[in-house]
C-alpha cells in the first residue's frame, strides 16, 4: 500500500511539475510576443527625422483659425518600442514645446500614445488602431478642459500620405458636439 502511495505521490507531482512548467513556457511565449517589436513598430520608425509642420488651429467652433509652424523630430527609443516625437515652435508669440510617445501594444492590438506639453500641466493619454486601405491611425481618449477642469473626449487621425507627408487632425467634443480644433501637415525636411 506504501509503494503505491508512494508512486501515486511521485506520478501526482510529476503531473503537477509539467503542468507548471508547460504553463511557464506558454507564458514566457506570451511575455516575449509581448515585448518584441514588431511590424506597427517598423512602421512607426518610418517616421524618424525631422520634419516641418503646418498648423492650423481653432479655439471655439466658429472661432478664425489660427496658423503658425513648428519643427519635430522623431526617433525610436526603448529598443524600438515607442517613437519619441519632440516638438519646438513658437505659439501665439510664445515659445511652444511638446513630446509625444507613440507605440504599439502588442497584447491589446492597439496603438497607445501620451502627450505633454509646455501650455498645460496634464498628460493626455489615448489609444487607436490603423487602417492600412487609408494609411490612417485613429486615436480616442481624454484631455483636461482648463477652463472646467472637466475631462473632455477627443480624437485624433494620423494619416501617413507618403514617407515624406502626414496629416493629422483634432477634435474636441463640447457641449455633445464636435468640432476640429488642429490640423496639422508634417513635411520631411
Amino acid at each position: 500500500m506504501k509503494k503505491i502511495l508512494s508512486i501515486s505521490t511521485v506520478l501526482l507531482l510529476a503531473a503537477i511539475y509539467v503542468q507548471v512548467h508547460a504553463q511557464s513556457q506558454e507564458d514566457m511565449k506570451k511575455w516575449m510576443d509581448y515585448m518584441t517589436p514588431g511590424d506597427m513598430h517598423q512602421m512607426l520608425a518610418k517616421s524618424n527625422g525631422d520634419w516641418n509642420e503646418e498648423i492650423t488651429q481653432w479655439m471655439a467652433p466658429g472661432a478664425p483659425p489660427m496658423q503658425y509652424t513648428a519643427t519635430c523630430t522623431n526617433k525610436m527609443i526603448m529598443g524600438g518600442r515607442y517613437q519619441q516625437s519632440m516638438q519646438t515652435g513658437s505659439f501665439n508669440g510664445m515659445d511652444f514645446e511638446g513630446e509625444s510617445t507613440v507605440g504599439y501594444d502588442n497584447a491589446k492590438k492597439v496603438f497607445v500614445m501620451t502627450w505633454i506639453d509646455n501650455l498645460g500641466t496634464g498628460i493626455v493619454y489615448m489609444e487607436g488602431t490603423y487602417d492600412a486601405a487609408t494609411k490612417t491611425a485613429t486615436f480616442t481618449g481624454k484631455e483636461t478642459d482648463p477652463m472646467s477642469g472637466k475631462d473632455m473626449d477627443i480624437k485624433q487621425t494620423m494619416q501617413f500620405a507618403d514617407d515624406n507627408t502626414q496629416f493629422m487632425d483634432m477634435y474636441s467634443t463640447q457641449n455633445g458636439q464636435e468640432f476640429k480644433m488642429l490640423e496639422v501637415k508634417f513635411t520631411r525636411k
